[in-house]
C-alpha cells in the first residue's frame, strides 16, 4: 500500500473508529509511562516494538465478533496494563522487572504485605488505570467499531514494517540479551515492556522443555568450561585454620554494611557487631548477589558457590536438583549440620530445600515458643535466647563438631513494630539563636526505623554471644555473620540522612559547600553487606578489602574449614590478588577494585583512578557473562553429578 493510502487509513480509523484508536494509542502511551516510572530511559528503537505489539492485538480484534469486540479490548487492555503496572511496582522495590516464574512464590506476598505498601506503591503507579476509564467512556459513548475485516491484513503489514525497523535499529549485543535474559532492565529498555514480558514467559517455560531442547548443549558447554578452567584447592596461610571447629553462621536479615561503625548522638548503631569486626576478620568490600529469591538466593549462593537461578528461585523452582554444598561437605567430615529459623518451615520452601542441601535438622517456627513476634515471626531476641539451650543440647548429646545456620527475621521490612524497642536516638539537636532546638531528623522515617531495627538485632546478637560463652559453647566455635542482602532503602533516604540541615529542618541545597553528592553509582556501591569471621581466641583485627561476593564464600570459608567444592565458581579471596578480584551480579554488572560496570546502561564508573588496558572491560564482561551462563546451566539442567 502506498504511503498516502496508509496516511488516509490512519485518519479514517481515528475519525470513524474511536474505540480502536483509543485502544492503540492508550496502550502505547502506557509503555511510555512504564519507562518514565522505572528506569527513566527512553530508547527510540523500542517504540516500534511497543506499537507493533499493540497494533497486532488491535488487528486480531477484527477476527472477533463485533458484539464481543469491546470485551476483547477490555481483557487485552487489562493484561497490558498489568504488565506495565506490576513491572513499575516491582522495579521500584527490586531495581529489576518481574518474572512470571514468581507465580510459584506468590504465596509469600501475604507475609510481606506491609513492606509492599511501605516501599513499592507510589501514586504514579496508578496512572496506568486511566485507560480503563477512557475505554469505558468510549464504549458507552460510541457504538461498536464496525471496522472491516479487510483491514486485518493491512494491520499485519504495518506490524511487519514496525518490527523490521525496530530490528534494524537494534545493536548486535541486544539480541544476545534478549535470548539469555540475564539483563532484564536492558531488555525492558531496548525491546519495550510487552516484548520483555513475552520473552520472560518463554524463558520461564524453558526449564519445562529441558529434556527436549538445550540439555546436550548446556552439558557440553559446562564440561568444556570446567576442562578449560580447572578448579583446584589452593593452600594459603588460612587453609584449615578452623578445621574441626564448631561453626555458627548467622544469616543476618537485611544487614547493610553502612550501619557498621555508624553512630547517632554518641550511640553506636552496632556496638556488638563492631566488637566482632575489631577482633575478627572483616571483609569490608563484600556484596550479596541475589535475584528474585532474596534471602533464599543468599543461602544457595553461600552454600554452593553458584549464582542464583536466572528464572524463579532455586529454593522453589529447582529444589529437587542435585547440588554440592558446604553443608554436605562438612557432613562428610563428621559434622552435625542444622538450621534454625523463627518463621514457618515452608517459607521459601526451606523445609524441603534444607534437606536437599544436607542439613540434618531444620528447627522452624514450630520448634520455638512464640512468646514475642515482630513482622514475619518470632523476634530475634526471643529466637537467640531459645537457640542457646538448643545448641547446648546438641553439644551435650555429642553431636560435634556441629555447623549451624541461624536465620534472623526481625530486621525484615517494614521495621515498624521493632523500632520502638530500640534504645538508639536518631533525632538531632541544634543551637539556633542561643536556644537548643530538637529536630526529629530520622525519627519516623523509613531510614530511621531501619537503623533502630539494626540496633535491636545487634543487641540480640550480642546477648546471644554472651549466653553462648556462659554456656561454654564458644571455646571451640567460630562465629560467621553475613548480611543476606541490602535493605533496599531508596536513594532519597540516604540523601536525606547525609544532607539533612537541622537549621532549616530540611535537605541542604545541592549547591551548599558541604552537600554530599550521592548519585546512582554511590548508591550501588553502598549496597555492600558485612561478612565477618570471629572466634573467641582470635583477637586478629584483620580487614580484607578485596572485592568479594557471596559466591566467593564457599571457596574462602571452605578453605579455612578444610573443605573444597570443585563446582564452586567463586574464588578464595585469600589466594587472589586484589586487582584480579571480580564480583559478578545477576544482570551482568560487575565490580572490581578499579571500576563498577553497569550492564543496564553499558557504562563504567571509576572507583580507583588508574590506566586500564583497552580490553579491560571487554574481558571482564565476557567473564561475567560466562559465569552467569555456566551457573544457570548447572541449575536449569541439573548438571551436578553429570559433569565429567
Amino acid at each position: 500500500m502506498k504511503k498516502k493510502n496508509y496516511k488516509e487509513l490512519v485518519v479514517k480509523i481515528k475519525k470513524n473508529y474511536p474505540i480502536i484508536s483509543l485502544y492503540i494509542l492508550g496502550n502505547f502511551i502506557n509503555t511510555i509511562f512504564a519507562r518514565l516510572f522505572t528506569t527513566g530511559h527512553f530508547q527510540f528503537r523500542s517504540i516500534f516494538f511497543d506499537l507493533a505489539f499493540v497494533i497486532l492485538l488491535a488487528s486480531l480484534s477484527l477476527l472477533v465478533q463485533k458484539k464481543r469486540r469491546n470485551w476483547y479490548y477490555g481483557i487485552t487492555t487489562f493484561l497490558m496494563v498489568a504488565i506495565c503496572m506490576t513491572n513499575s511496582l516491582y522495579y521500584n522495590y527490586y531495581g529489576s522487572f518481574i518474572s512470571v516464574s514468581l507465580l510459584a512464590t506468590s504465596v509469600f506476598v501475604k507475609d510481606v504485605g506491609d513492606a509492599v505498601v511501605d516501599m513499592v506503591v507510589r501514586p504514579c503507579d496508578l496512572t496506568y488505570l486511566w485507560l480503563f476509564i477512557g475505554l469505558f467512556w468510549a464504549c458507552r459513548k460510541f457504538k461498536d467499531d464496525d471496522i472491516a475485516k479487510a483491514y486485518f491484513k493491512k494491520g499485519l503489514l504495518v506490524v511487519a514494517a514496525m518490527l523490521g525497523i525496530g530490528l534494524v535499529l537494534q545493536p548486535n549485543y541486544s539480541f544476545s540479551r534478549l535470548y539469555k535474559l540475564w539483563n532484564r532492565v536492558m531488555v525492558f529498555d531496548s525491546w519495550g515492556p510487552y516484548v520483555y514480558q513475552m520473552d520472560d514467559i518463554v524463558q520461564s517455560l524453558k526449564p519445562k522443555f529441558n529434556s527436549i531442547f538445550g540439555y546436550d548443549r548446556a552439558l557440553k558447554e559446562t564440561n568444556d568450561y570446567y576442562a578449560e578452567n580447572e578448579r583446584k584447592a589452593v593452600k594459603n596461610g588460612y587453609s584449615d585454620i578452623f578445621e574441626g571447629k564448631n561453626v555458627i553462621a548467622i544469616h543476618a536479615e537485611s544487614l547493610q554494611a553502612f550501619t557498621i561503625g555508624l553512630a547517632f548522638n554518641g550511640q553506636e548503631v552496632t556496638p556488638n557487631i563492631n566488637k566482632l569486626v575489631n577482633e575478627g576478620m572483616y571483609f569490608s568490600n563484600f556484596y550479596a548477589q541475589v535475584g528474585v529469591g532474596t534471602s533464599s538466593d543468599t543461602e544457595f549462593t553461600y552454600a554452593t558457590g553458584l549464582l542464583p537461578a536466572n528464572n524463579g528461585t532455586v529454593f522453589v523452582n529447582y529444589y529437587n536438583n542435585k547440588y554440592l554444598t558446604m553443608q554436605q561437605l562438612l557432613k562428610n567430615k563428621g559434622y552435625y549440620v542444622f538450621s534454625m529459623h523463627g518463621n514457618v518451615g515452608d517459607f521459601w520452601n526451606r523445609e524441603a530445600m534444607h534437606v536437599n542441601m544436607g542439613y540434618d535438622k531444620f528447627y522452624s517456627k514450630s520448634s520455638f515458643v512464640i512468646d514475642e513476634e515482630f513482622g514475619l515471626g518470632l523476634s530475634d531476641a526471643s529466637f537467640f535466647r531459645q537457640v542457646v539451650p538448643m545448641i547446648k543440647e546438641i553439644s551435650d548429646e555429642g553431636l560435634t563438631p556441629f555447623y549451624g545456620t541461624l536465620i534472623t527475621l526481625t530486621n525484615h521490612t517494614p521495621w515498624r513494630d521493632v523500632a520502638k524497642y530500640s534504645e538508639i536516638d536518631v533525632s538531632m539537636s541544634v543551637n539556633i539563636d542561643g536556644e537548643v532546638v530538637r529536630r526529629d531528623y530520622l525519627e519516623d522515617t523509613l531510614m530511621g526505623r531501619y537503623i533502630k531495627s539494626v540496633n535491636y538485632m545487634d543487641k540480640a546478637i550480642g546477648n546471644f554471644i554472651d549466653e553462648m560463652d556462659e554456656a561454654g559453647l564458644l571455646d571451640n566455635t567460630v562465629i560467621v555473620i553475613y548480611g543476606d542482602h541490602d535493605a533496599r532503602l531508596g536513594k532519597k533516604q540516604f540523601n536525606y540522612m547525609y544532607n539533612y540541615d537541622p537549621v532549616i529542618d530540611d535537605v541542604k541545597d545541592i549547591d551548599a559547600d558541604d552537600y554530599i553528592e550521592f548519585n546512582d553509582y554511590d548508591y550501588e556501591l553502598n549496597r555492600k553487606v558485612p561478612f565477618i569471621i570471629w572466634s573467641k581466641d582470635m583477637k586478629s583485627n584483620i580487614e580484607i578489602d578485596t572485592p568479594m561476593g557471596m559466591i566467593d564464600v564457599m571457596a574462602t570459608l571452605g578453605n579455612m574449614l578444610g573443605v573444597y567444592n570443585k563446582y564452586a565458581l567463586g574464588n578464595d579471596v585469600m589466594s587472589i590478588k586484589k586487582e584480579d578480584a571480580i564480583v559478578v551480579f545477576k544482570d551482568g554488572s560487575y565490580l572490581t577494585d578499579k571500576i563498577y560496570y553497569n550492564a543496564k546502561n553499558n557504562e563504567s564508573y571509576t572507583i580507583k583512578s588508574s590506566i586500564l588496558a583497552d580490553d579491560y572491560i571487554t574481558k571482564r564482561s565476557e567473564y561475567a557473562d560466562k559465569i552467569i551462563e555456566i551457573s544457570d546451566n548447572i541449575i536449569t539442567y541439573d548438571l551436578i553429578g553429570k559433569l565429567n
